[in-house]
């Protein structure tokens, strides 16, 4: 397992949740919720400095055939940006499938309902991804999913 903070970054229409991890890479844990649009990356790129993340790993939602659609796609082109504006190979793709109902269930299951799920679903979807991710490498001993490489 290689050693250093991770971010992991669940892309919506809307919101961005973002997670990070110990600089261990054992445990993720919801950080924020980033409005999407204007300024998304730039607050992104802000908190991998600040918390000297080694890389990012981003959502790639496919369906559970494994298909890519409009959502990956948008998934994909948010990564790239990403990754021009942060170090070669910081930027990977993770399979996130079903993590928004993970996240959803563990939040209903700890009493958070209604408006207050709806404010921190999407960092809890990122910190669901983010574990997985950490799990598969501590597993495989290989980083997870595929690196991202930018358009310049």
């Amino acid at each position: 397992m290689r050693p250093g903070v991770r971010l992991g970054v669940d892309v919506g229409s809307v919101r961005v949740g973002v997670a990070k991890c110990d600089p261990g890479g054992i445990l993720a844990t919801p950080l924020e919720t980033v409005k999407s649009g204007k300024g998304d990356v730039d607050r992104l790129v802000r908190l991998a400095a600040e918390y000297e993340a080694i890389e990012v790993v981003v959502g790639l939602p496919t369906s559970l055939s494994g298909r890519e659609g409009p959502a990956a796609q948008a998934a994909r082109r948010f990564a790239a940006r990403l990754a021009d504006r942060l170090p070669p190979e910081a930027v990977r793709l993770h399979d996130e499938r079903l993590t928004t109902v993970t996240a959803e269930s563990g939040l209903r299951a700890g009493g958070v309902h209604g408006q207050a799920r709806r404010k921190v679903v999407d960092q809890a979807a990122a910190a669901v991804l983010l574990q997985a991710a950490l799990d598969a490498e501590r597993l495989t001993g290989n980083p997870p999913g595929e690196i991202v490489r930018g358009s310049s």
